[in-house]
């Protein structure tokens, strides 16, 4: 009994399924896409006789719309471009009259204006400076500086500072010796030349200088300086404590500093100075 109502379970369901088979829509197909314009449209034709006439007809086929559609560049490149031959210059006679100097003088173009720069007023001229260097022991030695600055000073004169108090003092001396022999050896010739008032220095940076007399105003030791001189000696000046100086007084060349002037004369100080004073 199981076995019959399994078969005809089935058989109705083959049944059902062979009616909705036949029963149902038949499936549409898409549409072609559209053909361009000019194309020869393709089929697919099955092989055997048929397939030889298509090909056939396909060949009788125009082909002209084909042949429009390939690219420009491709029909530029297969075409051999004919050799140009170049064109001859044509030549105008000018007419006659002052036409062409009225173009040419259209053509020029105008010069553009420059605008002027301000002239620039001159530089002020630097007013004169003076200077004052020194202290110098003496004349001579003022003078030697002048010589030395050069042309780094003008309008030059030399001025002696007197001393401020009463406590000036001069010395003439002579030169330092070697050791100590050689100043005992100098003292016996100034005994033999006949000066006194000397004596030999043993400490300081003078030592083994041979001293010949201080005096309190230079006019005195000035005379000592000459007389020492006179028995072929080369005494010098020295002056200490509150005594006279010099000074070498000028005015500045153009462009000189007030330090490279001192340099150049080895003072040691280097004072400003009105220059009305030099007048």
């Amino acid at each position: 009994m199981l076995t019959r109502a399994l078969i005809v379970v089935l058989a109705i369901l083959n049944l059902g399924v062979a009616c909705w088979w036949l029963l149902r829509d038949a499936p549409q197909k898409p549409a072609p896409p559209p053909q361009p314009a000019g194309v020869a449209e393709l089929r697919w034709v099955p092989g055997g006789v048929d397939a030889a006439a298509a090909a056939e007809a396909t060949a009788a086929a125009p082909t002209a719309p084909l042949v429009e559609r390939e690219p420009a560049e491709k029909t530029a490149v297969a075409a051999t471009p004919a050799p140009a031959v170049p064109a001859k210059p044509q030549v105008t006679e000018a007419a006659p009259g002052p036409a062409p100097v009225a173009v040419a003088a259209a053509a020029k173009p105008a010069p553009s204006p420059v605008a002027e720069k301000p002239a620039t007023p001159p530089a002020a001229p630097e007013p004169p400076r003076c200077v004052a260097l020194g202290p110098f022991a003496d004349r001579a030695a003022a003078t030697a500086a002048q010589g030395k600055t050069g042309t780094a000073l003008s309008q030059v004169r030399l001025r002696e500072q007197p001393a401020s108090s009463g406590s000036a003092r001069y010395r003439v001396m002579l030169p330092a010796a070697a050791n100590r022999e050689e100043a005992q050896a100098t003292v016996k010739r100034i005994v033999a030349a006949g000066l006194s008032d000397y004596y030999i220095i043993s400490q300081g940076e003078e030592t083994n200088a041979v001293a010949l007399g201080q005096y309190r105003n230079r006019e005195g030791a000035e005379r000592r300086m000459a007389a020492v001189q006179a028995a072929g000696f080369l005494p010098r000046l020295v002056a200490s404590g509150d005594a006279g100086q010099w000074w070498l007084e000028g005015q500045l060349a153009a462009g000189t500093q007030p330090a490279q002037a001192q340099q150049r004369s080895g003072a040691a100080q280097s004072r400003s100075l009105e220059c009305a004073r030099l007048r």
